[in-house]
């Protein structure tokens, strides 16, 4: 199992994001965060799982939430590079 690291930018727009929900709804925020921690963790479990969405970038959806973990493998460890609105122009992270 390999353990992720989140991509200072991705961590950034994940807490965006939770702000913005909890701005919404009182929890919600939470449950946000608590549905891409359970992304992320399916993604350590077994990162084969998720379709390639770029040439060596491969992306996990979210549960409730219309936002997709989008990560790349390294020996050792998952780099989550983005936590990307589905919604949002599909090719803004591409420069991390």
């Amino acid at each position: 199992m390999r353990n992720a690291r989140l991509h200072p930018q991705a961590e950034a727009e994940m807490i965006e994001a939770a702000v913005y929900y909890e701005s919404r709804q009182a929890d919600l925020g939470k449950r946000f965060l608590a549905s891409v921690q359970d992304a992320i963790n399916s993604i350590e479990i077994n990162p084969w799982l998720f379709p390639v969405v770029d040439v060596d970038v491969r992306r996990c959806l979210t549960k409730v939430f219309p936002f997709g973990v989008l990560f790349r493998l390294s020996d050792d460890q998952v780099v989550v590079v983005a936590v990307m609105h589905l919604r949002r122009h599909p090719d803004y992270w591409k420069g991390r």
